[in-house]
């Protein structure tokens, strides 16, 4: 992958491919007969075959032969860099050591293995490349097709590796080159460079000084330092996180009035049906029905809560197990994805911010990838991320040489702290002020390209050598990928490698389906496992930077501890939020949900996937089922007589043996079944350095693949009908059917039997902005209600979903189930809302009279509510705030956005009328919460401000009227206004939201209320529905005028 190969822009169906290269200075490129060696400085030199000489064929350190035989004969025998033992070459004597190594040339038979298994997995991988997966291939590809494999006995290259090439003068010379042919690798950094000249010189030395301290002639004594190393090696044995169970003082209690609140709901309900208010029948039977279906709702949303746990992590034992010094840097690579759509919406500015915090994030740069998804194939954002590339060379170092937090550069200079606390370095304020001044004219380039992007010239954007941008038809366009830094990207100002930043936006052509942005994180997924392949990836919204540095380490101790990583799918983070006022008026921090249910589900199978925050595992993603362990011995009984326990049964015999003798099986046993019994072109599509990066599930890129062999394919695997005939979106990567997408992909992935982590660091591992102003977060919310009306009337909905493997536990799925149907709780929370100002009209009532002791369920049940509630604020740490915000927002959003959910599910279900979203804006306003006040209308204020005027109408016809009638009628009057006030309560942030700034509500509003309400009360009036009607006498009859 080259980062100095230019814009690559083509279509696999059309068979087009363009390269790009002056849109930027190139960068010159390393020839490779130049290279020298790093140890002696004179030139490598050629092999007898004249082939560059490569000394260490796993990390291709430039070392000359005489360096290298001078090693083996003299030295320790191994490499420089990576410490791996250098192996015996064509032409180099025999010395201590190769006794275990076959007479034979290590780089010709390279992909020789004895193994019978690797045997077999080479044998099906060269069939699988060689065979069907063949697709299109020319002349020179069939002549290609005599080489080795690409992959043999699934040994992948270290990402880090990556070749260059020597040179392209156009792209048809870039792209010509075959597929197969082997090139050495070369340093990750150039010669003459401070790390590599200080490894020359120092080198030695360290490895001296190293056994010196080993053999305790650096004033240690012998046994201290045993004893020393010891204890670092128990210590990197210990497992790396640990769950923290809630405290039983806290939980019991909690489960006890769960359990208490349980039956008295149930002898509450029995005691409403089987006294009904027989002058009100239709209001009492509304009334009953939204009653069941709220305690329905409670026990969906309750009983998931019923094992919350906490997690703590050990990022030191991290370090010791996968960090040690002088050996190569075992932490796995991570992929990380960032999506964004439209620059407009999504300022360039926010997904800088997030995309130089993923740069400089505190883990080896080597193993960060990162990817931005432009869907809208925006040349503003092209250019934007090309600037940022160009910053990213500044910021970084200055993050980690002064330890940076948060880092991203928006909010760091944002902060109101003192940033002087904790720092020692003299030259820190001087290198601030330095930086924060570049910062601010980064900040004026990029709006100067968010300006020029607001009026589209006539003939369509060009680029700076004169060629068209590639995107000027959104709809209409070849796929786009740019490899901004990484390998051969040139280094930060202090001379140290960066991170890979890659630029992708997929190819978009009329007549396909293309699936939003699930399908934009589809084909991340396959370019990332062509390009890089990392095991892990993490995805982003454009507006969710990285606010802890260590964020990506948090997940690493869960997904690569021995014990327990095999069998997490993912990890989740919550969702914080910054620029939300004090009192969070519309619950946008949403943290009932984020630290009370996510930690339930915690302790059950795991959280649910909420879209952004999330780090997966590769192939969890592909379809595979977690590794399988050894099954737990069944308690047996004898056959004469009838104990406890099962009868034992006579073992049976299989292929693998008998039950039990077979070791754990994992992802091999899922592979051998996958290539044995399924096409892998209809689970992975027709690309085959795709499909063999699939199996790889230590990660890394095919050997012997060549960069422009990799980008070509990167091209192929984005192209808009690769996916057709395949399980992507069905079984594989993010899952199609729903606007909501994240649901459906963990959902899935429990089903498979996978457990996901809830990681809760301190300071938040991710912060991100929020719709604070009323009308945005309705439309947010509206979407997330629709997405899970979709996924309840799918074929993925979990109330009949997954029951076939068993592998879903009975409270996740009640979890799952909640999700999709808290939408339809909209419809009797409507209803219940409402009656009260129908009550208060009428003068009826939806409950008879009450006695002393019926009175006692309702004080019990109203207890059990305030009880469970304030002592689940205790265990989870929430604030009654927080809380009553959440509470307050239930009603609001349920009585609007559920609502239109709900009625446009049903329509786009039964009629096929889909409704299209617009994203959700991310500009945020100069003003401190200047957003809270704009007002944007909405028909979604319609439903909840009718409610607010009946019921404000009802309390004051209920009032007078008890003035009329007198004292007598000021009892019953209570029980209405109390139901009143708790609906106008609920709404009073709405109510306060319709206000504004300057506390007028706009005129459409009032009109429309206002109108609805009035119609309604006249209808009411002339209709009464729910009271009986009683015949008089009959004026004829009796002669009286009435």
């Amino acid at each position: 992958m080259e980062a100095s190969a230019g814009l690559v822009a083509g279509s696999h169906n059309r068979n087009e491919l363009v390269v790009i290269h002056g849109h930027e200075e190139p960068k010159p490129l390393k020839d490779l007969n130049g290279q020298v060696c790093e140890i002696c400085g004179d030139e490598i030199g050629l092999t007898v075959d004249g082939d560059l000489f490569v000394a260490c064929n796993e990390c291709g350190f430039p070392v000359c032969r005489p360096c290298y035989e001078y090693e083996r004969r003299e030295g320790a025998q191994l490499c420089p860099q990576c410490k791996t033992r250098y192996k015996r070459l064509k032409g180099s004597a025999r010395v201590e050591g190769d006794d275990d190594e076959e007479d034979i040339d290590d780089i010709e038979h390279e992909f020789n293995i004895d193994d019978d298994q690797r045997n077999k997995n080479t044998k099906i991988a060269e069939a699988m490349l060689h065979g069907k997966m063949s697709y299109g291939r020319g002349p020179e590809d069939e002549e290609a097709a005599q080489y080795p494999p690409i992959i043999a006995g699934f040994r992948s290259r270290p990402v880090s590796g990556e070749l260059p090439l020597s040179s392209h003068a156009n792209g048809e010379q870039m792209f010509g080159s075959s597929l197969h042919k082997r090139v050495h690798p070369y340093p990750a950094s150039e010669p003459g460079s401070a790390r590599w000249d200080d490894k020359k010189e120092g080198g030695w030395k360290e490895r001296m000084e190293d056994c010196k301290m080993q053999q305790g002639n650096l004033g240690l004594e012998p046994d201290d330092s045993a004893d020393h190393d010891m204890a670092i090696v128990d210590e990197s044995r210990q497992p790396l996180s640990r769950k923290v169970p809630i405290a039983s003082s806290l939980i019991n209690p909690y489960r006890m009035v769960i359990v208490t609140r349980l039956l008295v709901l149930a002898v509450f309900l029995r005691y409403r049906i089987l006294n009904p208010v027989h002058d009100a029948l239709g209001l009492w039977l509304t009334s009953i029905i939204c009653e069941i279906w709220f305690a329905f709702s409670w026990i969906l949303d309750q009983f998931p809560k019923w094992f919350p746990i906490d997690r703590e992590t050990y990022l030191d034992r991290l370090s010791l197990r996968y960090e040690t010094e002088g050996e190569p840097n075992m932490l796995a690579p991570i992929d990380v994805f960032v999506s964004t759509v439209d620059p407009m919406k999504e300022p360039p500015l926010v997904t800088a911010n997030t995309v130089l915090s993923i740069l400089s994030m505190d883990y080896p740069v080597e193993k960060i990838s990162c990817y931005v998804s432009d869907d809208g194939a925006s040349m503003c954002t092209f250019e934007s991320l090309s600037e940022t590339a160009e910053f990213a060379r500044k910021w970084v170092p200055f993050c980690k040489k002064f330890s940076i937090e948060p880092r991203a550069p928006e909010m760091y200079f944002s902060l109101k702290i003192d940033y002087l606390k904790d720092k020692v370095q003299p030259t820190f304020v001087k290198e601030r002020r330095a930086m924060k001044r570049e910062y601010e004219e980064f900040k004026v380039r990029i709006n100067a390209l968010v300006a020029k992007a607001m009026k589209v010239p006539p003939e369509g954007w060009i680029m700076q050598d004169g060629t068209p941008w590639p995107g000027n038809n959104t709809k209409d366009h070849p796929g786009m990928i740019q490899v901004f830094l990484g390998h051969s990207g040139g280094p930060d100002i202090e001379g140290n490698e960066l991170s890979r930043l890659v630029y992708v936006s997929r190819e978009k052509r009329p007549g396909f389906q293309h699936h939003k942005k699930a399908g934009a994180m589809n084909a991340l997924v396959r370019v990332s496992g062509v390009l890089t392949n990392a095991p892990f990836m993490l995805n982003l919204d454009c507006d969710h930077y990285i606010n802890n540095s260590k964020a990506v380490r948090e997940a690493m101790c869960f997904l690569m501890d021995p014990q327990i990583g095999k069998k997490v799918c993912y990890v989740q983070f919550p969702q914080r939020f910054d620029g939300i006022d004090r009192h969070d008026r519309y619950a946008n921090r949403n943290t009932v949900f984020f630290d009370i249910n996510m930690k339930g589900l915690d302790g059950i199978q795991g959280p649910v996937y909420v879209g952004t925050g999330c780090v997966f595992r590769r192939p969890a993603l592909y379809g595979y089922e977690p590794p399988k362990g050894p099954k737990r011995p069944k308690m047996v009984s004898c056959d004469c007589c009838p104990c406890f326990g099962r009868r034992k049964k006579l073992p049976k015999y299989t292929k693998h043996g008998v039950n039990g003798e077979s070791a754990v099986q994992g992802f091999d046993d899922d592979k051998e079944i996958l290539m044995s019994q399924m096409n892998f072109e209809k689970k992975f599509g027709q690309s085959a350095i795709f499909v063999t990066s699939t199996l790889m599930i230590e990660g890394g890129v095919p050997p012997s693949s060549s960069p422009a062999a990799l980008l070509k394919e990167a091209i192929h695997v984005i192209s808009c009908g690769y996916e057709d005939k395949t399980e992507w979106g069905t079984e594989l990567g993010w899952i199609y059917g729903s606007i909501t997408e994240d649901i459906l992909t963990g959902f899935k992935m429990h089903c498979r039997g996978w457990r996901s982590i809830y990681c809760m660091p301190k300071p938040p591992a991710f912060k991100g902005s929020a719709p604070i102003n009323l009308s945005d977060r309705l439309n947010q919310v509206l979407r997330w209600a629709l997405g899970s009306v979709e996924i309840f009337f799918s074929r993925h909905s979990p109330v009949w979903y997954g029951f076939k493997g068993g592998k879903l536990k009975w409270l996740e799925r009640f979890a799952y189930v909640n999700t999709t149907v808290y939408p339809f709780t909209s419809i009797p929370l409507l209803a219940y809302c409402t009656l009260p100002a129908i009550c208060l009209l009428t003068g009826k009532f939806i409950m008879p009279e009450i006695s002393t002791f019926a009175s006692l369920f309702f004080i019990a049940l109203f207890l059990s509510i305030f009880t469970t509630g304030i002592l689940e604020l205790r265990w989870s740490g929430v604030s009654i705030e927080e809380w009553w915000r959440n509470e307050q927002f239930w009603v609001i959003g349920g009585v609007s956005a559920h609502l239109f959910a709900v009625i446009q599910g049903l329509l786009k279900i039964l009629a096929g009328i889909d409704t299209n979203f617009t994203v959700t804006s991310k500009a945020t306003d100069d003003e401190e919460f200047g957003e809270l006040y704009a007002f944007k209308w909405t028909t979604l204020l319609i439903p909840p401000t009718t409610i607010l005027i009946i019921n404000l109408v009802g309390v004051v016809a209920g009032i007078s009227d008890a003035i009329n009638n007198g004292s007598q009628s000021w009892g019953p009057l209570f029980g209405k206004l109390f139901f009143a006030f708790w609906v106008i309560v609920h709404l009073y942030p709405f109510l306060k939201g319709l206000m504004g700034k300057q506390n007028r509500t706009p005129t459409i509003v009032i009109i429309w209320s206002v109108l609805l309400a009035s119609i309604f009360s006249l209808l009411w009036v002339r209709i009464d529905p729910f009271i009986l009607k009683t015949k008089g006498p009959d004026v004829k009859q009796c002669g009286n005028n009435c």
